[in-house]
């Protein structure tokens, strides 16, 4: 337990990874104040004395890993001429199927009061929940450019359809099915390769 008054570094992190192990490990109904402070080993009211409270603190935790889970996304479109364009997509789906977003997704689904806080934790702008599908579209459009993909393919309908295939996949099928990620690589040739 840290001390009162003592200052801990990088104490959202830390409530954060604490919240998301609870999360992975018990579900929804495991995310109480209380559950959190002692999975992270804080004293109990540092949660609300940084979030204010529990609805806060969870919508602060699903914008913080949504902007992690897209960062690698800036990349993508540098990749435009190199590699395959599949793999290149791959690349970018692959991330999307780790089973915290999974269960992130659920827990907005079991705390609906979070979706009017998420535009709150994130400050100024909108949350930018088509992030991947904006992007994969971009490097459509690039490899398009390069003739890589066909002209006249609807690159935002591809980027769109790959996004929601994974979505699909992930919540019929779960982060751990086996034939998940070969699913999704079918469905991206036969999107991408004619």
């Amino acid at each position: 337990m840290s001390p009162r008054g003592v200052t801990i570094p990088e104490v959202r992190q830390q409530l954060f990874d604490a919240a998301e192990q609870i999360l992975l490990r018990e579900g929804p109904a495991g995310l109480t104040s209380r559950a959190i402070t002692r999975e992270a080993g804080v004293a109990a009211g540092l949660l609300h004395n940084h979030f204010g409270d529990l609805d806060s603190f969870l919508a602060a935790l699903f914008v913080d890993r949504a902007r992690a889970a897209t960062l690698h996304l800036r990349e993508l479109p540098d990749q435009a001429g190199s590699g395959t364009v599949v793999d290149n997509v791959m690349t970018t789906i692959e991330p999307l199927l780790a089973g915290h977003l999974l269960a992130l997704a659920g827990l907005a689904l079991a705390r609906p009061s979070l979706v009017s806080r998420l535009g709150e934790a994130h400050g100024e702008g909108a949350l930018e929940l088509d992030a991947n599908e904006r992007v994969i579209a971009d490097y459509l459009a690039a490899e398009q450019r390069l003739g890589r993909v066909p002209a006249g393919t609807d690159t935002a309908s591809i980027a769109l359809a790959l996004v929601g295939a994974a979505h699909q996949l992930l919540l019929t099928r779960g982060p751990h099915a086996p034939d998940l990620r070969e699913r999704i690589r079918r469905v991206a040739e036969a999107l991408l390769t004619r």
